[in-house]
């Protein structure tokens, strides 16, 4: 079931046959597209009535200006449907961006991993980072509770405090 070459005569034959029959059709809707604009012209351009009196020249004026606003509203009107349609498009095409990008997030498994390796593994092998995350911890200072004093302590302080001198030093020690 080998198929057959055509020769090189052949190819270029029927090449200039279907060049001839494009050319042809081409003409033809040139042709046709010529035709409608005519008729198109002839339809919604009558030809051009000049009267001969200044009245009849300013109702004339006065009908072309009137045929001018109402095309201008229909320009108007269009070109609004055209913008809001254009606006509604580019929402669309947001919205089938938004659904496209949106996808489910695969259950992950646990990995054991350092944070060393878990650097070396996003940054690469030129990143040479350790990264120590106790550092980062915040420090908590425990307070020391003043209850926990030396025995000894309670009885120089009551003698220092006891009679005029003791009175005295504590009235030193507020001011």
């Amino acid at each position: 079931m080998a198929e057959k070459k055509m020769s090189s005569g052949r190819r270029s034959q029927l090449k200039t046959l279907l060049l001839q029959i494009g050319v042809s059709m081409l003409e033809e809707e040139a042709q046709e597209a010529q035709q409608q604009k005519k008729k198109h012209m002839e339809e919604n351009c009558p030809s051009l009535f000049l009267p001969g009196c200044m009245q009849e020249l300013q109702d004339l004026c006065r009908k072309l200006h009137k045929q001018i606003d109402l095309v201008d509203e229909e320009r108007y009107d269009v070109e609004a449907k055209v913008t809001k349609s254009n606006k509604e498009i580019e929402d669309l095409k947001m919205k089938v961006q938004d659904l496209k990008g949106k996808f489910k997030k695969p259950v992950l498994k646990r990995v054991r991993m350092s944070a060393d390796a878990m650097l070396a593994a996003l940054l690469g092998s030129k990143h040479k980072v350790s990264m120590d995350l106790r550092a980062n911890l915040k420090q908590v200072k425990k307070e020391v509770k003043e209850e926990e004093k030396p025995a000894g302590d309670w009885r120089k302080s009551i003698e220092d405090k006891a009679g005029m001198g003791g009175r005295k030093k504590m009235f030193e020690t507020e001011a």
